[in-house]
């Protein structure tokens, strides 16, 4: 019987359009819409990703565009640079299930080599990135040790085997090379838990960057022949013997492969910051707009979370007044605070000033953090909101799954809206009919000839 690594390289290298339902190709195309607005926006918006976009225009020009600029870079580079565009804004899809983000990395790697290995028409697009997003979300439903006991951070680590698999699938590698691209990932995409507690880093911003250069090299090195492990994935010192102890089930990886496909069911982010602050900057929204709560009268805001959401509190002082952006988008007394001040959190309401503004760090002073085991909610994407009044009165709200995610899910429209409120804000100019354009042609990329030339 074959082991894990084998049936999934078997998948990959299988798997073409005739064969990928066509619920999960609907799923690719928002997802693609979803990641390059991010993409886009980032490029105008994220300080944090220039001098990536530096670095790989100044390394010489190739064939491939980074995303929103007029720069271009060679395929590796522009990986890179535009993996770092794709988390800046922390504004990408999401899974709720095992969390992290799946696309982050993925889609910057299957446009580079679109551009650079073209051409390439829709529909291949979509299939690689169909099982490329489906394999980073079952690799984390497998485990079952967190990585974080190991002091490893998993969203980019995890999205780091999906990306190099719908790689591969892109260059249509047969099932050996796949493996091959596999092992060289594992020989590259590291993410140390450091990364959550270093206050001024901004490599939690651009850390996408570094799995989307990873994949492109491992699938381009595969295709050249270079041989990698028998058994990447599950060997005794693969990548479940490293980061979770061994301790995985390969049901939860190869269950129901080619059938069914986990890209359905993703959440796509109403606001711009991560998934764990969704629940209590919706619950601050709702509970502001219902009962038009003065903020200044306002003596403690009550936050139960549970325990993944933890890390988006402490230490508490510096989550109530964070100095970068990229730890404001991690930090639910900040994005509470922003959402009962402003009535909004948005794109724009992350610069510098927003980080200064004082009634905003005033109101996030006041959260009060409240573990509990989240009994009822999704793990991460739940939570209960109460808000102490001067007068002694008491405001309070509960959700168990926040805006955006499958069973509440935003609309094809709201996401073309979502779409172009980032995209006009790209670097180098886009009009907002150049962006509801571009968002109709990656809703019909089955009818694409060539995937490369719509992001030039």
């Amino acid at each position: 019987m074959t082991g894990p690594s084998d049936r999934i390289a078997a998948h990959v290298a299988a798997l073409d359009w005739a064969s990928l339902p066509a619920s999960a190709a609907d799923a690719a195309k928002l997802v693609l819409l979803d990641a390059a607005g991010v993409m886009l926006g980032a490029s105008g918006l994220a300080e944090e990703v220039r001098p990536f976009v530096r670095m790989a225009a100044a390394m010489g020009a190739g064939p491939c565009t980074i995303a929103g600029t007029n720069q271009r870079a060679s395929l590796p580079l522009a990986a890179l640079a535009n993996g770092a565009l794709a988390h800046a804004l922390d504004y990408e899809d999401a899974f709720d299930k095992a969390p992290g983000h799946p696309n982050a990395s993925l889609v910057p790697a299957l446009i580079a080599l679109a551009q650079g290995a073209g051409p390439v028409d829709g529909r291949r697009f979509l299939t690689a990135l169909a099982v490329g997003g489906d394999l980073s979300c079952r690799m984390g439903l497998a485990l079952r040790r967190p990585m974080e006991a190991g002091n490893w951070y998993p969203p980019p680590m995890l999205a780091a085997y999906g990306a190099t698999a719908g790689a591969a699938s892109l260059l249509g590698l047969d099932a050996a090379q796949v493996r091959d691209a596999l092992s060289m990932t594992l020989c590259q995409a590291v993410m140390p838990g450091e990364i959550k507690y270093s206050a001024g880093t901004v490599l939690r911003a651009v850390r996408e960057a570094f799995p989307a250069q990873a994949a492109v090299q491992s699938a381009l090195l595969a295709r050249e022949g270079v041989a990698g492990f028998e058994t990447p994935l599950e060997g005794r010192a693969g990548f479940y013997s490293l980061y979770a102890g061994g301790e995985f089930d390969a049901y939860d990886l190869t269950e129901r492969l080619g059938e069914h496909f986990w890209i359905e069911h993703l959440t796509f982010k109403p606001w711009p910051s991560c998934r764990g602050t969704h629940p209590f900057i919706e619950l601050a929204l709702d509970l502001r707009a219902r009962h038009v709560i003065d903020p200044a009268r306002i003596v403690r805001i009550e936050v139960e979370h549970d325990a993944i959401q933890a890390m988006l509190l402490e230490p508490l002082a510096r989550k109530a007044a964070p100095k970068v952006a990229i730890d404001a988008k991690f930090s639910i007394p900040f994005t509470a605070a922003l959402a009962l001040s402003r009535g909004r959190v948005g794109l724009d309401d992350f610069d510098a000033a927003s980080l200064a503004d004082p009634q905003v760090l005033a109101l996030a002073a006041k959260v009060v953090p409240i573990q509990r085991g989240g009994e009822g909610w999704q793990a991460g994407s739940g939570g209960l909101m109460r808000i102490v009044l001067a007068d002694g009165g008491v405001h309070s709200a509960e959700v168990d799954n926040a805006l955006g995610c499958p069973a509440r899910p935003l609309s094809e429209a709201a996401l073309v809206e979502k779409f172009v409120s980032c995209a006009t804000r790209a670097a180098r100019g886009i009009s907002e009919v150049e962006a509801r354009q571009m968002a109709e042609a990656m809703l019909n990329l089955e009818t694409c000839e060539d995937v490369g030339a719509l992001f030039a």
